[in-house]
């Protein structure tokens, strides 16, 4: 099946993306969707800027759009960008990384239905501590790039996800919920090489904001390199 892959550049759109292609789908398209609200209910924000340099990794056309975010409303900018995708790259499924969101699940399968597209969600109930390591052992190089959660300080900014960290997030499960996947906004990550990358994303220049409670890591300067055999 030709598929548009919802993509945020963090680790859950990318093993989504990964494992709907091991199934064999063809991802013809990413779509990215930049919020100008910080709080999107939809949408990941921290360095959305680098899915640009992601897409010309993988060597695969992006969508990159952008919506005031504004709840509900945010939406109808989403279909935008997935009827774009339909109308010019034929697609006929929709992959998304989706784990325990119902507001999400609920409203990327309603875009899907209503376009009459196949909705996909790989991830979706898969065991976060478990997923990780998978994404590890698969070769996948992330980093965190944002935490805003209890027990998450400035000193995880940047810090690389390995079998180590995952260990130390599962021992904050009980300070943050559901911190070992992060998809409730305890923290954002950023993949900077994954197998179907062609490249790698070396980071240049980076600066760490911290307002007491939360942080993002912020890449001012990146580059694509060659990646070694």
């Amino acid at each position: 099946m030709n598929i548009a892959s919802l993509f945020s550049g963090g680790k859950d759109s990318a093993y989504a993306m990964f494992m709907a292609q091991k199934e064999e789908h063809e991802v013809k398209v990413l779509i990215t969707v930049r919020s100008e609200n910080p709080e999107s209910y939809m949408f990941h924000v921290p360095n959305i800027d680098l899915t640009k340099m992601q897409a010309e990794a993988m060597e695969i056309p992006l969508l990159f759009k952008s919506t005031m975010g504004v709840k509900e409303e945010e939406l109808k900018d989403l279909k935008d960008a997935v009827l774009e995708a339909m109308n010019r790259y034929e697609i006929t499924g929709l992959v998304s990384g989706a784990i325990y969101s119902n507001y999400q699940r609920k409203r990327i399968d309603d875009i899907a239905s209503e376009l009459g597209l196949k909705s996909l969600l790989p991830l979706w109930k898969r065991k976060p501590k478990k997923m990780l390591k998978e994404m590890v052992d698969e070769g996948f190089k992330i980093i965190i790039s944002a935490v805003a959660a209890g027990g998450l300080g400035p000193e995880w900014l940047g810090r690389k996800i390995d079998h180590k960290t995952i260990e130390a997030l599962s021992c904050l499960h009980d300070t943050c919920y559901v911190c070992t996947a992060g998809e409730g906004g305890e923290f954002e990550t950023l993949v900077v090489d994954a197998p179907f990358f062609n490249k790698r994303i070396e980071i240049m220049d980076a600066e760490k904001t911290w307002d007491g409670q939360s942080g993002i890591y912020v890449v001012k300067d990146a580059q694509l390199v060659e990646k070694e055999n």
